[in-house]
């Protein structure tokens, strides 16, 4: 795919007559005068007339883009011929960041528990988006602290595909099921449950949700016997979801990391020598990982087919989900729903069902709060653009861009936290990370993804990263996207869906700043970093 620059006059011609048409219907002499005036614009702007209007167009083709330039006022949008390219208005520079925070999210946590902030941020692109999440702080009886409680707090990010209903269910209900089972762990061993036992619970947990999203809505729906319930019930089924959840326990201080499917969560921690290091939490659950792969094939011997294409009956990326039951439903199920009801068509190659799982990978972790760790956990359409050692450079470089931020309404308290646990001792240039090492580093080792997004798509790009969001994961997504390559990010914020799939996947990045702040009781939202129209509800 390529992105390069059209010709201006006819890119001009074509939406000048393209617009008027949308707008004016059939007036035939009004589309002539237009087509051929926007055409004299040209040679106006290019003698000077400094009364035209010049603005950014984006040319999409089936494999390509290009962008050029229109003359003329009227409105830009148009299909210019059968073979479906489009002509669209670029977002200007302002417009392309206002579009980018607009669900941007973030909360200063003021419980002394070992948390001190949270951003969050989606941008979709798919319509609707396909992606969900979830935040929840728990207060817990704890009578080995001195203020009597500790806190439970969960994030969740939730990649759907094939629609947005198994994610979304996924935020209403993921971290209720977990919290139960874990509410019964920690009962039943005095409140000092062994690691084993937590990730038991965890996984329990999912695979209850799970069952009553695929196997317990068919019961529902036989029960039933009528089609409006049968939408309603199995429409979680019948789309799909990858969830990763985390659990941070603040007494223990170990952060447990749930993985089912391929977002990823990743550890930042400061090392010696002021840089940070990035740790993978997860591995990315995928019919290209070797582990994963391996499993399905002990799981159903002699079926060649199992993965095929790295994708599981070579149609799921995936290899562990919830929902997608057209994976996990018998064949007789399936023809049966499909007959009577709604589901999808079974593959010619199904045998032994199911073949998708929701059983995550749980992976321990002890977290430094007094050493400002941070955890970035975000859906795969980050990891298609940036690494590991991308993304937690990233936040290096823009808490170094914290310490003298301007013009910030947060409290003065709160600002002397944060200079406390994060200070500043990155240099100059460059992101402050150390190089990949590890199992999953920047070679797409270890079952994760390499990127192929991004910059990597439109080649090698000089102009580097840029710091200019309050919101650190709308500093994330703005990078992927291009960052200082403000033609580039304001080109894949201009495309409409269902064209921008072709370059970009949903968006969602939740990070997590741990260390131990002031206690006031409260989680408050910090408006610096909170788009204006969200007015969200702090959530404890």
């Amino acid at each position: 795919m390529y992105f390069r620059r059209a010709s201006v006059a006819l890119v001009s011609v074509l939406v000048g007559y393209g617009a008027y048409y949308s707008y004016r219907g059939n007036e035939t002499d009004s589309l002539v005068k237009r087509a051929y005036s926007t055409s004299s614009a040209n040679t106006a702007a290019a003698t000077g007339d400094a009364a035209t209007q010049t603005r950014s167009v984006l040319v999409i083709g089936a494999d390509e883009l290009h962008t050029g330039t229109f003359v003329g006022e009227g409105p830009i949008s148009k299909t210019t011929s059968d073979d479906g390219r489009r002509v669209i208005e670029m977002l200007t520079p302002e417009q392309a960041t206002q579009k980018l925070r607009k669900s941007e999210e973030s909360y200063l946590v003021n419980r002394g528990q070992g948390v001190v902030r949270y951003d969050l941020v989606q941008l979709p692109s798919n319509d609707p988006i396909e992606d969900d999440h979830t935040e929840r702080i728990v207060e817990i009886p704890d009578q080995s602290n001195a203020n009597g409680t500790s806190d439970w707090m969960f994030w969740g990010v939730f990649d759907g595909h094939s629609g947005w209903t198994t994610s979304a269910k996924l935020r209403q209900t993921l971290v209720t099921f977990v919290g139960r089972e874990l509410n019964d762990t920690y009962r039943a061993s005095g409140l000092t449950p062994s690691q084993e036992a937590v990730d038991a619970a965890i996984k329990k947990g999912f695979l209850k949700l799970d069952d009553e999203i695929v196997n317990q809505s068919v019961q529902k729906v036989m029960q039933a016997n009528n089609k409006i319930a049968a939408a309603e019930l199995l429409a979680p089924a019948l789309s799909g979801s990858c969830a990763l959840l985390s659990f941070y326990d603040s007494r223990s201080k170990l952060l447990r990391v749930a993985c089912t499917g391929d977002s990823r969560a990743v550890l930042g921690r400061r090392s010696e020598s002021g840089k940070w290091i990035a740790t993978p939490l997860s591995v990315d659950q995928t019919g290209s990982n070797p582990d994963e792969e391996a499993r399905l094939r002990k799981q159903h011997p002699n079926e060649p087919y199992v993965v095929r294409n790295g994708r599981v009956l070579g149609g799921l990326e995936p290899t562990r989900a919830f929902g997608d039951a057209s994976y996990k439903w018998s064949r007789e199920i399936s023809e049966k729903l499909k007959q009577h009801f709604f589901a999808r068509s079974v593959s010619s190659i199904l045998q032994t069902p199911p073949y998708v799982t929701a059983e995550p990978v749980v992976t321990t972790t002890k977290i430094e709060p007094e050493k400002g760790d941070f955890v970035v956990m975000a859906t795969d359409g980050l990891w298609e653009m940036l690494t590991n050692e991308e993304v937690i450079g990233l936040v290096g470089k823009w808490i170094e861009s914290q310490q003298n931020a301007p013009g910030s309404s947060s409290s003065s308290q709160f600002d002397s936290v944060w200079t406390r646990i994060f200070g500043s001792r990155g240099g100059k240039g460059g992101l402050p990370v150390e190089a990949a090492r590890g199992a999953a580093d920047a070679s797409g080792s270890g079952g994760q993804k390499t990127p192929f997004r991004g910059v990597r798509q439109w080649g090698d790009s000089a102009d580097g990263f840029v710091v200019q969001d309050p919101n650190v994961a709308t500093h994330l997504v703005r990078n992927a996207l291009g960052g200082k390559n403000q033609e580039q990010v304001s080109a894949l914020l201009t495309l409409p869906a269902p064209f921008s799939r072709r370059y970009r996947d949903d968006l969602t990045v939740q990070v997590i700043f741990f260390g131990n702040g002031e206690r006031t009781g409260e989680v408050v939202v910090n408006l610096d970093a909170t788009a204006p129209a969200k007015t969200p509800k702090a959530k404890l």
